[in-house]
């Protein structure tokens, strides 16, 4: 027994040193990397330097600047943030505190022409900066440093303050209070995320209900619905009903559903319920995401009323089901008025057109009949009343109104429309007067319509935006001042800009009559509010 142990032992020794003796053969170490000494592990020559320099320290600007400026300010706060708008703020004095080291790129914004003698602006993207702000009764410093992250650009900013850091939270819950305000803008949603427009909030300020040429029962119901959801948060709740509503506006294009909508939102925006826009719900995140960022922010700026034209065109089959649970799934939309236009109806789903509770009440904008005809022609006599050169007689609304049926509003508008720049343009020889020429408009639309049924003008879409905001008429003063502004003024932003796309400015410029007015006819402050319009400071 004892000795078939000692067998197997030395069998076991003996396959063991086989076994090493063949590893050790078989190796595959370059040669001149054997061990000096015997025993000695091989070391992989890669093995100290990767680890060096793989375990090296990590770049993290952000930290080291808040470490920095504490050693360098040891009786300041030092606050860092990312998105309060500082240097946009207009209710802070800024000025750069060193400028020989402020770092800072150009970029050119061009402003219309009409705007004055000044061809355009230099805003100043800054990199690297130090800053003078005062607000309130406190002395601030920030810094702004701009680097390289990704494929793009991080921007940090720090707000120090000699004594607690209570003034500086102050300051930036104040900014971007301020820069999350609307300031005669309105929000639009497009790409997947919500922009603040001047542009659209200028061409909504031009509509009126009283350029709504329709019966009056039918706008006034319409302004009813409307405002009377608004007043009405109490009744709601003490019926234990959701405070939401939703409205259609329907039929043929141009008669009246965009002007109707651009009077609903000028209205709602003077009483303070916030006008929100969908352009599309096409983006790279993909539509359902849209839908969710779109009805997130609406449901924080609630009370609202949120736009959605071409319904039929925004929802379809691949995301209508998830739009349909944005609107009255788990989430609360009190607060949320949703006025949807269409002009095809009959291809609305079911669920969106048909379902109590979604879009409950609808408004048919149909082609205008006999009464309505008239009263457009009637709207057009008073505008024209004060041109001497134009008669139009009592006469003439009863043969407009006969003449014109089967004409939509955008068609009648267009027989006025063309007749008054032909009027303009006529030679001295031709004797033809706005009569004349006005049954002359009407029967070529009439040609046109009995020519091709189907030809019907395209109604206006809310939103065609042009590649520029639309200038604001100013006099002469306000010319002067805004000359002074761009030779002199200039604008500073922390904020990320397109340097391939200059040929918009980062938002409109306001009326400068108006902020004249509003602050005793006081340039600074007419450029100040410029300033304050783009988002950003104007420093002297």
């Amino acid at each position: 027994m004892a000795s078939s142990t000692t067998s197997r032992r030395s069998l076991q020794e003996l396959e063991d040193a086989f076994i090493k003796v063949t590893f050790e053969s078989d190796s595959d170490i370059p040669a001149g990397l054997e061990s000096e000494h015997s025993g000695e592990p091989v070391k992989d020559p890669l093995y100290e330097p990767w680890f060096e320099r793989g375990s090296g320290k990590f770049s993290d600007p952000t930290a080291f600047g808040c470490v920095a400026l504490r050693k360098l300010y040891p009786n300041h706060s030092v606050t860092l943030f990312y998105n309060a708008n500082v240097l946009g703020f207009p209710g802070a004095l800024i000025e750069p505190a060193l400028p020989p080291d402020l770092v800072s790129g150009l970029v050119f914004y061009p402003v219309a022409r009409r705007m004055g003698s000044a061809t355009g602006i230099l805003v100043d993207a800054v990199r690297f900066g130090l800053f003078k702000v005062a607000w309130d009764k406190y002395d601030y410093l920030l810094y702004v440093a701009r680097y390289p992250a990704g494929f793009g650009d991080m921007v940090v900013q720090y707000l120090l303050h000699e004594g607690p850091q209570e003034p500086s939270r102050s300051l930036l819950v104040a900014a971007g209070a301020w820069d999350n305000d609307l300031h005669q803008e309105i929000y639009v949603f497009n790409q997947g995320f919500w922009n603040k427009d001047r542009a659209l909030w200028e061409e909504v300020q031009k509509a009126n209900w009283k350029d709504v040429i329709v019966k009056d029962e039918f706008k006034s119901n319409l302004r009813k619905d409307v405002n009377g959801f608004f007043a009405s948060e109490q009744m709601y709740k003490s019926l234990a009903i959701p405070w939401k509503r939703g409205l259609i506006m329907y039929g043929p294009p141009g008669n009246g559903k965009t002007i109707s909508m651009k009077a609903v939102m000028k209205e709602c925006d003077a009483k303070g319920y916030v006008p929100m826009y969908v352009r599309s719900f096409q983006s790279w995140m993909g539509e359902e995401a849209s839908m969710t960022n779109c009805f997130a922010r609406a449901r924080q700026v609630a009370p609202c009323v949120l736009i959605l034209e071409d319904l039929d065109s925004l929802i379809n089959d691949q995301n209508r089901s998830f739009f349909l649970n944005q609107l009255d799934g788990l989430e609360d939309n009190d607060g949320l008025l949703i006025i949807g236009s269409t002009n095809h109806f009959d291809k609305l789903d079911p669920a969106l057109s048909g379902r109590p509770s979604r879009f409950d009440r609808k408004y048919l904008f149909d082609d205008p009949d006999k009464e309505e005809r008239a009263l457009y022609a009637k709207y057009w006599q008073i505008k024209l009343k004060d041109n001497k050169s134009i008669d139009f007689p009592d006469s003439l609304l009863e043969e407009i109104a006969a003449g014109t049926e089967d004409f939509s509003f955008a068609y009648l508008k267009e027989a006025f429309v063309s007749t008054l720049v032909l009027l303009a343009g006529k030679d001295e020889d031709d004797d033809r007067d706005f009569q004349t020429l006005l049954r002359h408009q009407i029967k070529s639309l009439r040609d046109q319509l009995d020519k091709s049924p189907t030809l019907v003008p395209e109604s206006r879409k809310l939103v065609q935006l042009p590649r520029s905001a639309p200038s604001p008429s100013f006099n002469p003063r306000d010319q002067s001042a805004l000359g002074r502004f761009a030779q002199k003024g200039r604008f500073w932003s922390a904020g990320p800009i397109d340097y391939r796309n200059t040929s918009t400015m980062p938002g409109a410029l306001p009326e400068g009559s108006q902020s004249m007015r509003s602050e005793g006819g006081r340039d600074m402050r007419s450029m100040a509010l410029a300033a304050a319009a783009l988002g950003r400071s104007y420093i002297a």
